[in-house]
């Protein structure tokens, strides 16, 4: 039985404009239904192969501030979701999630700003910005992972460092086996490394199932190590 949170999304094309830019991301245009039967999914590929917006859509769908933080969160710095959160439609589970926490790279000063706002002496502020970005990053997610709960995370690794990532490997790891539920947006080799996790790559036009390693993260990572000579000398042209 699949006992995730969000089972699955559908994707209603009727209610996206017709001039939308969204009709030109491949692999979405042509995504009517995705399931989701693991604990631990990621999504991954190239620059604008649409993983984030999806992954953005199913947070705002379920209720998370597009901005971020829990469902508690209720502000706007900048508005700029697309419309894709209107046009899909969850498949939920028969379990609710009893915690969750939408963590945006690019939007994350905006929401350590936010939760020094909302914070009181009864919930005292974490005081991420007195913290180095990569500390900042790590202890919102250690404070934050608890059982049972759903987590949406769009390129989590962007300010941690390879011993961080790490760190943080262990941490999602621990929590899904402990009935929580993630789905994550990365273009790290380290955490797309978690034993057991189903990966969508959004690229060749699909979105479709693969294995890590057939993931570009980790093929362009093992090209770079095992042949960084050659390969350097080809793309900047130095030759020893």
């Amino acid at each position: 039985m699949n006992g995730q949170f969000i089972q699955g999304v559908e994707i209603d094309w009727e209610r996206v404009e017709g001039d939308s830019y969204l009709r030109d991301i491949e692999a979405l245009h042509g995504c009517e239904e995705l399931r989701f039967t693991r604990p631990i999914t990621f999504f991954v590929g190239e620059n604008g192969s649409g993983k984030s917006t999806l992954l953005e859509a199913i947070a705002v769908a379920y209720g998370f501030n597009p901005e971020g933080g829990t469902k508690n969160y209720k502000f706007s710095t900048y508005d700029s979701h697309s419309e894709l959160c209107g046009a899909i439609r969850l498949r939920k589970g028969y379990k609710k999630a009893s915690w969750g926490y939408f963590l945006r790279a690019e939007s994350f000063y905006n929401v350590a700003t936010q939760e020094r706002k909302y914070s009181d002496a009864t919930h005292p502020s974490m005081g991420y910005h007195e913290h180095s970005h990569g500390e900042s990053f790590l202890m919102l997610a250690q404070s934050q992972l608890r059982q049972d709960g759903l987590y949406i995370f769009d390129e989590p690794e962007a300010a941690l460092s390879p011993q961080r990532q790490l760190t943080l490997l262990m941490e999602v790891y621990e929590c899904a086996k402990y009935g929580s539920q993630f789905l994550i947006a990365t273009h790290s080799p380290i955490l797309l490394g978690i034993p057991d996790a189903e990966i969508l790559t959004f690229d060749r036009g699909s979105i479709h199932s693969c294995a890590y390693e057939e993931t570009e993260s980790y093929q362009v990572t093992e090209m770079f190590i095992n042949n960084r000579e050659q390969l350097l000398s080809r793309l900047i042209g130095e030759e020893k």
